[in-house]
């Protein structure tokens, strides 16, 4: 028995457990689509101002239905999660506090706060007040740093679900609860704000069903089921969404303008097909965690770990290694699968960053992909996957290249 056919055999009971989420979370999509009353209607496309689009509507319904929220804004024109958790931060005011309780995001928002780069439109040179509170070295959320920090005149506090470019766990549900109350029980008027990149149905919650008031995520990751070209959402309270909406736009129009160039078929079936498509990007994050871990590699999660977003970091404490992980991962792709992933340098990034990963649509994360910044101890971060078969397929190429 090979390698990989050892690890297959000892995940199995692993992927078991996750097909109770799966199947709770297509329902619960099937559920948002019926109260939507999806038809086909919805499927024609707009232009220009995009007035009363029927298939935008729905789509938008059944994303707030779908994850307990009072209402989304899901537009093509959103063009990254960065981008959607930047017009979430457009909530905030010069004066306003805002404190981030799990560490220093992820790299690209820094540029948007201001503690890194020199944009005139960041957080700080805008007048907006920016505070963060390390995790405690179990990698949580320090709740007694958090009950000493967040005050009656903190506006937001901002909660990164995954675990970006780092080594911490990822945020779970139960935990993301726990701070929310927190946080409510010093401060009610407070916001709660979760960057959920990466962890859309991997749990049977979302955090807006657990107290978040506003999160926001990109379409090219888990909610775009890989068939979403561009676009990101925001989904929460009505009145937080449509003050967003306003940012996205313009005052007095928000939401109700908005073409959607005839995507809305693609969008909707992408994200009917999400809970599917995230369940085999975590089968085949879990296998992966199972091999290089039998290799010997250090991995984070573990295989048999509670999941909380796609994403499966190994350890490679070696440039070459890392860049030989990102290679195989490349030759693996229907696209492009003879080109090298090179390390450059990327906009919102401090460190070069090597991406790998001929996906269908650019940059699309929820398609098999991994990538890493440049720096020790050299961790590859994996994610995606139409099928596992095709995260076996490409991890096989991989274990043949260690073993020679």
């Amino acid at each position: 028995m090979s390698l990989i056919e050892r690890a297959r055999a000892a995940v199995g009971p692993v992927w078991e457990q996750h097909y109770a989420t799966r199947k709770d979370n297509q329902a619960k999509v099937l559920q948002a689509f019926h109260a939507a009353r999806v038809g086909s209607h919805c499927f024609h496309d707009s232009t220009g101002y995009g007035y009363h689009d029927a298939g935008r509507d729905a789509l938008e319904t059944v994303y707030a239905r779908a994850m307990g929220a009072e209402a989304a804004l899901v537009r093509p024109q959103v063009v990254s999660g960065t981008h959607a958790i930047t017009l979430a931060l457009g909530l905030l005011a010069p004066g306003d506090e805002v404190i981030s309780l799990s560490g220093p995001p992820y790299d690209t928002l820094q540029q948007v706060i201001g503690t890194t780069g020199t944009s005139k439109r960041s957080l700080l040179q805008r007048g907006i007040r920016y505070r963060e509170i390390a995790l405690n070295d179990r990698g949580a959320v320090d709740l007694d740093a958090v009950g000493s920090v967040v005050s009656k005149q903190t506006r937001m506090v901002l909660l990164q679900r995954s675990r970006g470019y780092s080594w911490r766990p990822s945020l779970d549900i139960a935990a993301l609860q726990q701070v929310i109350a927190l946080v409510k029980s010093i401060n009610p008027d407070c916001i709660c704000f979760v960057d959920n990149c990466y962890g859309e149905f991997v749990e049977s919650l979302e955090p807006t069903d657990v107290g978040a008031d506003i999160m926001a995520g990109s379409l090219i990751k888990n909610p775009g089921g890989t068939l979403a070209v561009s676009g990101g959402y925001i989904v929460g309270r009505r009145d937080l969404v449509e003050e967003v909406a306003e940012g996205l736009t313009a005052p007095g129009l928000g939401g109700r303008v908005g073409p959607t160039f005839g995507l809305s078929r693609s969008l909707l079936q992408g994200f009917f097909m999400a809970p599917h498509v995230v369940g085999e990007a975590l089968a085949g994050a879990v296998l992966a965690a199972q091999v290089f871990t039998d290799l010997g590699y250090e991995v984070s999660p573990l295989p048999a770990a509670k999941r909380t977003d796609i994403i499966q970091a190994v350890k490679f404490n070696n440039k070459d290694a890392l860049l030989a992980f990102c290679a195989g991962i490349q030759r693996a792709s229907a696209v492009d699968a003879h080109y090298a992933p090179i390390p450059d340098a990327m906009p919102g990034y401090a460190d070069e960053v090597v991406m790998a990963g001929g996906t269908f649509i650019q940059g699309s994360s929820i398609e098999l992909s991994a990538d890493a910044p440049m720096r020790p101890p050299y961790i590859g971060y994996l994610q995606g996957g139409f099928s596992r078969e095709h995260v076996e397929v490409a991890l096989q190429g991989i274990v043949e290249d260690i073993q020679e």
